[in-house]
């Protein structure tokens, strides 16, 4: 189930590091990070493009509320959501990279699937 992994922090400092992951991902297209951040910014992401794809005033204001940088709202209304119209979620891709070095977490890049 989205949204149940605790991350080891406190609901505050997670839901803004999520907020600033998912605005990254939105703005470059990938990001790299750890397995179990990238399933939780999946999910984020994929709502956030949900919102897009309705582009309406209402879904506007809610991706504002969410991602942390004007100009990456308008991307993903102008140029990211109309991308996806016609594909009912399975917006992003996960690719496990293997062992992080210092402490051997799982890592994995987060994508944005081009169609």
């Amino acid at each position: 189930m989205p949204g149940t992994r605790k991350l080891g922090r406190p609901t505050a400092h997670r839901m803004s590091m999520l907020r600033g992951l998912t605005t990254y991902l939105l703005e470059n297209g990938s990001v790299e990070t750890t397995l179990t951040r990238a399933k939780e910014v999946r999910s984020l992401a994929e709502k956030m493009i949900t919102l897009g794809k309705k582009n309406t005033l209402a879904s506007r204001r809610a991706a504002l509320s969410f991602i942390t940088k004007e100009d990456v709202v308008t991307k993903l209304f102008t140029e990211i959501a109309p991308k996806y119209e016609n594909r009912e979620g399975g917006y992003t891709r996960i690719y496990k990279m293997g062992p992080r070095r210092g402490d051997a977490a799982e890592m994995a890049v987060i994508k944005l699937i081009e169609d």
